[in-house]
């Protein structure tokens, strides 16, 4: 239970006998929608409410992104918060992030984002707003 928190997990106890109910932050909960995009989640809902995560702690997102085994996850989370240009974007530290090599070609027909490789739906800054 003490390590929980370097994993962005959270451990609540409720209930008349203390259940523990383990959650994610808000930094890992992102990440955790961003490994379903597109199968199961839209890349649209994900850049939107990531559009709401002003207060994320870029000392977490940092930390989670090195233990992150997601190539996927870990490009559409920079990709998508660089278009956000949230102030704690700037202090991230990419010191050891594994963005993997090559490109990626999620979205077929789409914009090739060139900082993080990977293709984003070219009407993406359409539908965000």
């Amino acid at each position: 239970a003490d390590e929980l928190p370097q994993y962005g997990l959270f451990e609540y106890k409720w209930g008349t006998w203390d259940w523990p109910l383990i959650f994610s932050s808000e930094e890992r909960t992102i990440l955790e929608m961003l490994q379903d995009v597109p199968e199961r989640e839209s890349i649209y809902e994900a850049y939107v409410l990531l559009q709401g995560l002003v207060t994320l702690r870029p000392e977490r997102v940092s930390s989670l992104l090195r233990a992150c085994r997601s190539i996927k996850a870990t490009r559409l989370f920079l990709a998508l918060a660089a278009r956000q240009k949230h102030a704690w974007f700037k202090h991230l530290d990419l010191t050891g992030v594994d963005r993997g090599k090559g490109k990626r070609a999620l979205f077929p027909g789409g914009k090739l984002d060139p900082v993080y490789e990977i293709t984003l739906p070219a009407d993406l800054d359409e539908h965000a707003r």
